[in-house]
């Protein structure tokens, strides 16, 4: 006898053939998004010299500069920021400036600040300028559009011009003896003596 539960009872059905999926629907492999700020070089700080530093010489960078001790030189930078407790003895090169201490020297800007602590000794050539109430100052102040080119021409400028030496050879006798004036003969008068005819009496004794 057959078992009605065992003939309706439906086997395993095999697993159908998946079709492969077309190029389009596969994934791309995810991109890493450019992100620019990302990718951008980070600014670096701003260089700090404290206030119990002194340096001698000439500081020059393309960066941001905070001076607290005291500099014997000329400074060059991008932004600088003169602190209550600086004192800068040179000439101050700089696209912006804000002084807060001392300065004796020029101070060349595009923007220059001058607060309420600043005392500046110096001239002042810049593009835009502010001095705060109670700033002291001694100087003139010029305004150029481009103050720092100027600068730049006026210390070519002041640079002393080299002397040229020639050098001679010493002269030989004979070019010697050809550049001196012939003299001329030294032409002396002739002097003739001329006799005074005998009288008949000297005659005589002559012979």
């Amino acid at each position: 006898m057959f078992s009605k539960s065992r003939i309706n009872e439906q086997g395993p059905k095999a697993d159908a053939p998946r079709m492969p999926e077309p190029a389009s629907a596969q994934q791309a492999p995810a991109r890493p998004a450019f992100d620019g700020a990302a990718a951008a070089k980070p600014k670096p700080s701003a260089s700090v010299l404290s206030s119990d530093l002194t340096v001698t010489g000439n500081l020059r960078t393309t960066g941001d500069v905070v001076i607290e001790g005291i500099v014997d030189g000329d400074i060059r930078a991008h932004l600088l920021t003169v602190g209550e407790t600086a004192t800068i003895r040179g000439e101050i090169v700089a696209d912006d400036i804000v002084i807060n201490g001392r300065v004796i020297g020029r101070v060349r800007g595009l923007k220059v600040r001058l607060t309420s602590t600043a005392r500046v000794e110096g001239d002042i050539i810049h593009k835009t300028i502010a001095i705060e109430s109670g700033a002291h100052f001694e100087g003139s102040v010029q305004r150029q559009d481009d103050p720092l080119s100027t600068g730049q021409q006026q210390q070519q400028a002041s640079k002393p011009a080299q002397p040229v030496t020639q050098s001679q050879a010493p002269a030989s006798p004979a070019s010697g003896a050809a550049q001196r004036p012939a003299q001329a003969p030294s032409q002396q008068p002739a002097t003739t003596q001329t006799s005074a005819p005998k009288t008949p009496a000297e005659a005589k004794s002559g012979k």
